[in-house]
């Protein structure tokens, strides 16, 4: 009898959650690791500190919590972008396209104040490291795999990381001004050498193979 009265208060709690989380990255894109506290992330989740407490005693807790959700969506990101690509060897640029587009908006901005402000705070590093090698390594392997080629080949591992390398740089870059322009003509440039270095595409992966198929059956 009490489960229908339970079912509204645990969904009340996962919004509530949900919300601080949010704002944590909020506040960390646009205050830094030092501006980032409970009472102010409660503050813009619109929720009292005690509301923000119960949830995350400390500000370690909300910001762990906010790097987790930074990953996800980080992940997710990458996955639903996928499912959009063409097929064969005209899916080069656009991979390239994305890969060096992921570390150009907000999320990247607040996990960039994280990263400086791990490297003087041990506690916020052991937790911040494991997190960003998952969300490295889910790339690189997502980045292989769209471009159809094998990691066993000599210098596709090389290349495929030295295209994130060249993302989070070009992400650096676009923190202090629109460099929307100048990160276009890179991408083509890039996808230029990416074609002339790696080995022809093999067959396109049948999660995407699937996606292609049905968007060339829609009318």
């Amino acid at each position: 009898m009490t489960t229908p009265a339970r079912e509204p208060q645990q969904e009340r709690s996962r919004t509530t959650r949900r919300r601080l989380i949010e704002a944590a990255v909020e506040c960390l894109g646009d205050l830094g690791w030092s501006g980032t506290t409970v009472a102010v992330v409660a503050q813009r989740a619109g929720v009292s500190r005690g509301a923000a407490q119960h949830h995350f005693r400390t500000r370690e807790d909300l910001v762990t919590a906010a790097v987790e959700y930074l990953s996800e969506v980080q992940v997710s990101l990458l996955r639903d972008y996928a499912d959009t690509l063409p097929a064969g060897e005209s899916r080069i640029e656009p991979v390239v396209d994305m890969l060096l587009n992921l570390y150009a908006g907000p999320m990247f901005r607040a996990a960039l104040h994280l990263w400086v402000a791990a490297s003087t705070d041990e506690a916020l590093k052991s937790v911040l490291v494991p997190l960003e090698a998952r969300v490295g390594r889910e790339a690189h392997r997502l980045a292989v795999e769209l471009l159809g080629v094998r990691e066993s080949h000599p210098g596709v591992r090389e290349l495929v990381q030295a295209t994130l390398d060249l993302a989070r740089g070009l992400g650096l870059a676009n923190l202090l001004t629109d460099d929307t322009r100048r990160r276009r003509n890179i991408v083509r440039q890039w996808a230029r050498v990416l074609g002339d270095a790696l080995p022809e595409p093999g067959p396109m992966p049948a999660r995407l193979a699937g996606a292609e198929a049905t968007r060339q059956a829609s009318p």
